[in-house]
């Protein structure tokens, strides 16, 4: 299943894609796709529902973030080894752990601010874990089965915020807007190999970022069992899984984001999401 979020800011509705991409609404269903919804007792219910009986949505709504009210938006960093070296980093040898605020999440076609005083806005395209039953001490084999489904994330970042200010890179990470998540949040059962997802990003329709998950330094399992190890996972906390080499700071010179520039970006199977930059 492909479930999302329409409408304004504040006030989404739950809905679905039909096999047509149409969407349906499931207000009538689920108050919201939040962690109850994503159990995976709920989502076999839902699998189950005639579609064709469901309201059809009219129009082209703003889409929303794909999950509402995570708990914890927590992130990967350099889990790409020629990105760690673009920016200058060995690749590591256990997960780099950081966390985004979760008011920095968004919907995938919001505009993305740049921040008071930011003159190092970048872009990062993700993959994204979300997880569907509380997950502690969880091995690597049995990891999977606590994850709901995935995402298209942007990890959008401030690199002066996040490397020259002190402190961890959360400050760089979490500005308002710097979490465009969606547009849908598909389930496991859609994805056939979640090592072998492309992404890319374009900035003003030039190729930036080109990747694959089947680079990753750190798999998916792994990464739900590691993090398991020292906190809990709950329903709907989300991993954004670290980004593929093309950002802006490992650029020569280094290229940041603009005010009316246009970031879009995707992962087959996952959808595409487009931002237009804004000052605040």
């Amino acid at each position: 299943m492909k479930l999302l979020r329409y409408g304004p800011h504040g006030a989404e509705r739950p809905a679905l894609l039909d096999q047509d991409g149409n969407m349906r609404d499931l207000s009538g269903v689920v108050a919201d796709i939040d962690g109850d919804t994503l159990a995976p007792e709920n989502l076999t219910k839902l699998a189950a529902l005639d579609l064709a009986s469901l309201p059809l949505v009219e129009g082209t709504p703003r889409i929303g973030s794909a999950i509402a009210r995570p708990g914890k938006f927590l992130c990967v960093g350099l889990n790409y080894a020629d990105h760690a070296r673009e920016t200058g980093k060995q690749p590591p040898t256990e997960p780099v752990l950081f966390a985004k605020a979760v008011t920095a999440i968004c919907g995938p076609n919001d505009d993305v601010e740049i921040p008071r005083g930011s003159e190092k806005t970048d872009w990062e395209v993700e993959l994204g874990i979300v997880i569907g039953s509380r997950a502690k001490y969880v091995s690597e084999e049995d990891a999977l089965n606590h994850v709901a489904g995935y995402a298209l994330v942007n990890d959008v970042s401030e690199r002066s915020f996040q490397s020259e200010r002190g402190g961890q890179w959360i400050k760089g990470k979490s500005h308002d807007t710097f979490g465009p998540v969606g547009p849908w949040l598909v389930t496991k059962d859609e994805i056939a190999d979640v090592q072998n997802i492309d992404l890319w990003l374009d900035v003003d329709g030039e190729r930036r970022q080109t990747g694959n998950t089947s680079t990753m330094i750190f798999g998916v399992a792994h990464l739900v069992h590691y993090i398991s190890q020292f906190m809990t996972l709950e329903p709907c906390d989300i991993i954004a899984t670290g980004t593929p080499p093309g950002v802006g700071l490992g650029m020569k010179p280094p290229v940041f984001l603009k005010e009316g520039q246009v970031v879009t970006l995707g992962a087959a199977g996952l959808g595409e999401q487009r931002q237009v930059m804004v000052k605040t």
